[in-house]
């Protein structure tokens, strides 16, 4: 039996951990870091997925509406459209889920988040059936034909550098040296000198998605999934080429009915 001088002594040790527990579980995180549920300050799955107390948590719904993406884009739904790509394809090792998700916290955390829960729905639905068109169920990470450059050089602000191209990369397959510069800008890479950052890093494929979907498509997600079609590729629009176009809405139609939401109306263009 411990005498009294040792009781004292664990008494004091129990209450200073107590109190170190406390204070690390009190992060007073910077805006834009999640408090993980450890008391410790970042911006992946550790600190913002589960048990995250305070900041952009994966599962937490924004205070002025939308959803929590993380909860829409369960890993079930990444893996229905991912396990449809061939065995050979090179996105089924490079695009994942939590790549996603750190790209939507870390710098687009409004995406699917200032609007309604059923628009909100809407959106994440547009935005996935553009990418799965696109990569080919997260089959392609760059464009198959690689032999133009895409450079426009009236777009003086954004030089191509030598020996670069800027053909189709990432989940959106952006594309043009006006596109890859201030993407990357954004982002913070060298899209000009280094495109191919896109297709090597996962989180930085899905930030060039999302910026391009931010700056070009988010203002017209309200007008229906005709308008994100005409933003995206509006060279399949007005009969330009139907099959491409249709197959983009019965995609998009197919995960509005997984989120539980009605597809609403102008589906083509």
């Amino acid at each position: 039996m411990a005498g009294p001088k040792m009781q004292l002594l664990i008494t004091a040790a129990l209450l200073l951990a107590a109190s170190t527990v406390a204070h690390a579980q009190n992060c007073g995180c910077s805006q834009g870091l999640c408090c993980s549920k450890y008391g410790y300050c970042g911006t992946t799955a550790p600190y913002c997925g589960d048990g995250c107390q305070s900041g952009p948590c994966y599962n937490q719904p924004p205070s002025g509406g939308g959803v929590s993406v993380a909860s829409v884009v369960t890993q079930q739904f990444f893996n229905s459209i991912i396990g449809q790509a061939a065995a050979g394809c090179e996105g089924k090792g490079f695009y994942t889920r939590q790549a996603f998700l750190d790209a939507v916290n870390q710098k687009y955390s409004s995406f699917g988040r200032d609007a309604t829960a059923d628009d909100s729905k809407r959106e994440i639905a547009a935005f996935f059936a553009h990418v799965t068109h696109e990569t080919g169920y997260f089959c392609y990470i760059e464009e198959v034909d690689k032999s133009n450059t895409f450079c426009d050089t009236s777009y003086s602000q954004y030089p191509c550098a030598p020996g670069k191209k800027y053909y189709g990369r990432g989940p959106l397959q952006i594309s043009w040296n006006f596109n890859y510069g201030p993407a990357g800008q954004d982002i913070g890479f060298d899209g000009l000198k280094s495109p191919e950052t896109v297709a090597n890093n996962v989180v930085v494929s899905f930030k060039t998605a999302l910026w391009f979907w931010m700056n070009n498509v988010h203002s017209v997600v309200n007008q229906g999934f005709g308008a994100t079609i005409r933003a995206i590729n509006s060279i399949e629009c007005g009969g330009g080429n139907t099959g491409e176009m249709n197959d983009r809405v019965n995609i998009y139609k197919n995960y509005c009915n997984q989120f539980g939401v009605s597809p609403g109306d102008n589906l083509t263009c």
